[in-house]
């Protein structure tokens, strides 16, 4: 990751700007983008879907992007003026970085705006799975009353909790558990780490009574949890995801929540969203399902809308264009 890019350049008055396309997006408004526009004099578009936004690209001076849509080698091709594209977060698996290289516009991200939003997030997930307190609200949801629910819960000061990934979200989350007494252990082959036990990720896969994914989607991390891997998990072990929904194999997740060799699962994301309306995770048991919300917050929104605002005045103006991912 870089902090500055030899592709940036100025505005210059005389040269033939283009507009700023922002992707489909659920903000409460685009204030602070529009602002940006103003003081630079260029035309802000919302696209109000994908086909929009696609369409609104070779004109662009600048792309941002969100969670839905996606900016592909043939957009990169189509680009005409395009000065940066800057993605609304840190996961950028809907960018073609590669493309983006190929053609020298630079792509940046926003990697910190929601660290805490999420880790809690993911804690609150975690816990509610731990106690079983979906298996209980179904229960009293559908009539029924506790049975032998609840009695596989693992003591808190005995909770085997695994953390796949450990950047700032994982450390996050590796921090909360150990203060609330779990046995906490890590695995990232990338990232270095102190205070958490190190250990392999099939070792944390196979022998952890909760799972909590925080890595990057790619094509070494997609369907790491495989069905394989869900048949090898301890049983009554429960999994969470609040990283990219690619990680996980869907339907075999399902299949293992219906044949109970999972006691849980919770996700905020999901390969395909919004969630379809017949997808098998709506009505499997014992799940905590999420609209990809984790990060929010009114702080973490106008920190983010913020900073993807910074990082087009630094690409419209000649400044060091700070994580750039290409």
């Amino acid at each position: 990751m870089t902090e500055n890019n030899d592709f940036v350049r100025p505005v210059d008055q005389d040269s033939d700007i283009g507009h700023i396309i922002v992707a489909p997006h659920q903000f409460i408004d685009l204030a602070q983008e529009q602002q940006l526009a103003e003081e630079f004099g260029i035309e802000l578009l919302a696209a109000a879907d994908k086909d929009e936004f696609r369409a609104g690209i070779p004109d662009a001076s600048l792309v941002l992007v969100t969670p839905y849509a996606r900016v592909e080698a043939a957009d990169f091709a189509a680009m005409k003026r395009c000065r940066a594209v800057v993605r609304y977060g840190i996961g950028y698996d809907n960018i073609d970085v590669d493309a983006a290289r190929e053609v020298g516009v630079p792509v940046a991200i926003v990697p910190d705006a929601s660290s805490e939003e999420v880790a809690a997030h993911a804690l609150a997930m975690g816990l509610a799975l731990v106690r079983r307190i979906p298996g209980g609200h179904a229960a009293i949801a559908n009539g029924g009353w506790a049975g032998k629910l609840a009695y596989d819960t693992p003591r808190f000061s005995e909770l085997d909790v695994a953390v796949i990934g450990l950047g700032r979200i994982g450390r996050q989350v590796a921090s909360y558990y150990s203060a609330l007494g779990a046995n906490v252990r890590g695995y990232d082959p990338f990232a270095t780490f102190d205070g958490i036990t190190a250990a392999s990720l099939d070792e944390l896969l196979e022998g952890s009574d909760l799972i909590s994914l925080h890595v990057p989607l790619s094509a070494e991390t997609e369907n790491l949890v495989s069905a394989d891997v869900l048949e090898r998990m301890r049983p009554g072990a429960v999994l969470v995801n609040v990283s990219r929904g690619g990680l996980i194999d869907e339907h075999a997740l399902s299949e293992a929540l219906i044949a109970g060799r999972l006691a849980g699962a919770a996700l905020d994301t999901f390969g395909t969203e919004p969630l379809p309306s017949d997808h098998p995770l709506r009505t499997a048991p014992n799940v905590v399902l999420t609209p990809h919300i984790a990060w929010r917050s009114n702080r973490a929104l106008e920190t983010l809308q913020a900073s993807v605002v910074a990082r087009c005045r630094e690409a419209l103006t000649g400044g060091a264009l700070l994580n750039t991912v290409a």
